[in-house]
């Protein structure tokens, strides 16, 4: 089984208003973790094999925006974790595509 959650990293006090190159680490922290991913414009969508996973995710996602010089992050996730059958990303989307 797998759990399914959206990401999405806000840095605060970075002196502009663009945060791109800080969404990038991020992105940079989830494709090292080697889990399967999709960028959208609001958040990132991870597919993870436990809500456990979830925490290190974030704890190295943290750790390389505070080493980027970000003294602040506002982290908000929502969790898909279903457990009675697998289910994927790319599920989700085809059963609302059709």
């Amino acid at each position: 089984m797998s759990v399914i959650v959206e990401i999405a990293v806000d840095p605060i006090g970075t002196g502009t208003p663009s945060v791109g190159d800080y969404v990038k680490i991020a992105i940079d922290v989830i494709k090292r973790s080697g889990y399967k991913y999709e960028v959208g414009p609001m958040g990132t969508s991870v597919e993870l094999p436990s809500v456990e996973a979830l925490g290190k995710l974030l704890q190295d996602i943290h750790d390389a925006l505070y080493r980027a010089g970000i003294k602040r992050i506002v982290t908000t996730v929502r969790i898909d974790d279903r457990r009675d059958k697998a289910i994927t990303m790319a599920y989700k989307v085809e059963r609302v595509s059709k």
